[in-house]
């Protein structure tokens, strides 16, 4: 599975960690950034993407929805792109649990 970041990170992301998701992407890149969340979550869906973002209301739906698609929910506030490149790193081996395990459908890192 794949993480795509939401608009609300930066695009620098994709390439600061494709050491460990180098399939990553960016709604940026697919034409995403003016598209509805139900939009966003459709493509996620359909292109086997978990999505990253700092937006509760992708937590929400997840929690409605369950999964497909999973949902990284960054609650480090508005951070620095490092700082969220950091957090990313730091659960790493969270996230992978997340992907790959079926029972859970949302991760919130702090």
């Amino acid at each position: 599975m794949r993480l795509l970041f939401d608009q609300n990170l930066s695009r620098k992301l994709v390439t600061r960690l494709a050491d460990l998701y180098p399939t990553s992407s960016h709604v940026q890149l697919h034409a995403l950034e003016e598209k509805t969340d139900t939009e966003i979550w459709e493509f996620a869906k359909t292109n086997d993407f978990c999505i990253v973002t700092q937006d509760a209301d992708f937590a929400e739906r997840s929690r409605l929805y369950a999964s497909p698609p999973k949902v990284i929910w960054l609650r480090c506030g508005n951070a620095p792109t490092h700082q969220v490149e950091a957090l990313l790193r730091f659960g790493s081996s969270a996230i992978e649990e997340l992907l790959h395990n079926p029972n859970f459908h949302c991760l919130e890192l702090y």
